[in-house]
């Protein structure tokens, strides 16, 4: 077997394994399924499902690197003239629009939050992929920027991106939790969106500023 074909069969073996996992996780809960059997499921062994995924939760989150890398490679891409913070909004606003599963706007994201909701396990797991994503951006930016390595501002940059990303996220899956449909929410995520990359553009500083106070 050539080394191409080899490495193609693996990559299919581990991806089959995950989606009979995620599968699993879903419709049982994560806590409630063994690793056991997962492979009994996919008709692997225990070591072979280990040889493909270090823990449980890997299983889950077989393209972890991918989510965490996704701002990063976002900004590497850009094209001529365009800044990280705009690049990053075009993507955004593409992946609401299309419906694409990148930022967590898709069919079944709502059973998939649920799911992590569930699982101590997996809740810290999100948290290490939170801080890891914003961390690979700060070093994107920190470079594109050749940022002085005394220099807070790629990390407070990505600290604002990354939070900002997170509450789009986090209110529309709270909103399909409720019961929305995705076509009932995407207005208004857009303009949510539009306005969250609006502030980021011009800063906050004028925001929530407390009116002079009115004689009696």
């Amino acid at each position: 077997m050539s080394e191409g074909l080899r490495e193609r069969k693996k990559r299919e073996t581990r991806e089959r394994i995950s989606d009979i996992a995620t599968g699993l996780f879903m419709t049982r809960g994560f806590d409630s399924v063994t690793v056991a059997e997962v492979a009994r499921a996919a008709d692997v062994s225990v070591n072979t499902v280990f040889n493909y995924f270090g823990t449980k939760e890997d299983l889950l989150f077989d393209r972890r690197q991918e989510v965490e890398e996704l701002p990063s490679r976002v900004v590497r891409e850009r094209g001529p003239g365009e800044s990280a913070l705009g690049a990053l909004r075009r993507d955004f606003l593409d992946a609401l629009d299309t419906r694409h599963h990148r930022y967590g706007f898709h069919e079944g994201s709502d059973a998939f939050t649920r799911m992590i909701a569930e699982s101590p396990s997996l809740n810290a797991r999100i948290r290490e992929m939170n801080e890891a994503r914003e961390q690979v951006l700060a070093r994107t930016l920190a470079d594109e920027a050749d940022a002085d390595p005394d220099d807070l501002t790629p990390t407070f940059a990505a600290a604002q991106i990354c939070a900002v990303l997170r509450g789009l996220t986090a209110h529309a899956v709270q909103r399909m939790l409720a019961g929305e449909s995705l076509d009932d929410i995407a207005p208004d995520l857009r303009r949510q969106a539009e306005r969250a990359f609006e502030l980021l553009e011009s800063g906050i500083g004028d925001y929530c500023v407390r009116s002079p106070s009115v004689p009696h």
